[in-house]
């Protein structure tokens, strides 16, 4: 007689059989995760990774025998080349004493290492601060170092440090400088770094304080030869902890520009705009425009030369209305026939921009 089969039997053995699979699966998948670095990180950041890695070799072809971690490789999506900067001093308007100042603080030593290195007493800083009120151009002047002394680039952001796991963020901290010594010469840049490294005190958190005590253990162990800076911008001086801002010897004051500095960004602003040469005033403009910072300037241009755009808009709009039934060929023609363009600026479109924002002043004030 043929053994009975056993329904239970099998059925516990499937429970059993697939409860094992899947722990194994699970365990697998956790590992992988723990050796891959920081958990969820997505399959596009991964690329975008990838994608920067290759340009770096690109550029330097000795990194490719450079062993990179997990948790440096997360760091490359932070990383900009020289090359994909496009912002540079000349882009930069009535900074000319402060540029000069961080020659010698910030490029000398990213692209003369040597002088640094032979003399004991001739270091070069450990780091540098732009500090003064937002939008005068504190963020453009460490791109602006970045690509005129061909360092690579690594942008600190606190949503890229913080993570939910506890010792994720220290590892991390560690992967910014230890991939930077790799990709030396290096600016690592910190934006709003009082938001960061703000003065510490008894109700900061367990993993906040770790945090900062792990950067500035991380800052102490940077060479001194200067290949390696940390450059950092606020407009909240006072908000930083003073055992950092020990750690950035050099300070620069980047200030709201006075006349003739306005005038300066004016000029660089408007290099490549048509003006109307016998109804553009520049001195008046910059001296209706006291008190703005570098970016206040670069919207009231932008806005000007919007009321100019209006103006072709509302015309062009008039002359379409009128032909509408003709052919786009017609069209074309006639608006070449009546010269329609785009005028030049002139010096009431700032005006015009002024009174609506109220942001102009009488022009007999003085700076």
């Amino acid at each position: 007689m043929p053994p009975k089969f056993d329904l239970k039997a099998f059925a516990d053995l499937s429970v059993v059989v697939g409860t094992g699979i899947t722990i194994y699966y699970l365990i697998n998948r956790l590992l992988t995760d723990v050796e891959s670095g920081p958990i969820g990180r997505s399959k596009e950041s991964k690329d975008k990774e990838s994608l920067q890695w290759s340009r770096l070799v690109a550029r330097n072809p000795e990194l490719a025998n450079v062993p990179l971690n997990a948790y440096e490789k997360s760091i490359l999506a932070s990383v900009v080349t020289p090359e994909e900067i496009s912002v540079s001093f000349s882009d930069i308007g009535g900074l000319d004493g402060i540029i000069t100042d961080l020659h010698e603080s910030v490029i000398f030593p990213l692209t003369m290492p040597e002088v640094y290195s032979n003399t004991p007493l001739l270091q070069a800083p450990s780091g540098v601060l732009l500090y003064g009120p937002p939008g005068c151009g504190k963020t453009m002047l460490a791109k602006a170092l970045a690509r005129e002394s061909g360092a690579n680039f690594i942008s600190i952001r606190m949503s890229s440090i913080m993570d939910k796991w506890y010792g994720e963020s220290n590892k991390i901290v560690d992967a910014i400088f230890s991939l930077a010594n790799k990709l030396q010469p290096c600016i690592v840049f910190i934006d709003e770094i009082d938001s960061f490294l703000r003065e510490r005190s008894q109700s900061d958190h367990e993993v906040t304080a770790t945090l900062k005590a792990e950067f500035m253990t991380l800052w102490d162990g940077l060479l001194g030869n200067g290949r390696v800076m940390v450059i950092g911008a606020t407009n909240r001086l006072h908000d930083i902890d003073d055992a950092f801002l020990r750690r950035l010897p050099k300070r620069f004051l980047v200030a709201k520009p006075d006349l003739e500095q306005r005038k300066r960004i004016l000029e660089v602003l408007l290099r490549d705009t048509e003006v109307d040469a016998a109804n553009f005033d520049l001195d008046a403009i910059a001296q209706s425009a006291r008190g703005m910072s570098g970016s206040d300037l670069k919207e009231l241009c932008r806005e000007a030369a919007l009321n100019a755009a209006k103006e072709y808009i509302r015309q062009k709009r008039q002359l379409m209305g009128s032909v509408s039934g003709a052919s786009t060929a017609t069209q074309a023609q006639l608006q070449s026939d009546l010269g329609l363009k785009l005028r030049p600026l002139r010096t009431s479109d700032f005006a015009i921009v002024g009174r609506d924002a109220g942001l102009f002043v009488s022009q007999s004030s003085t700076d």
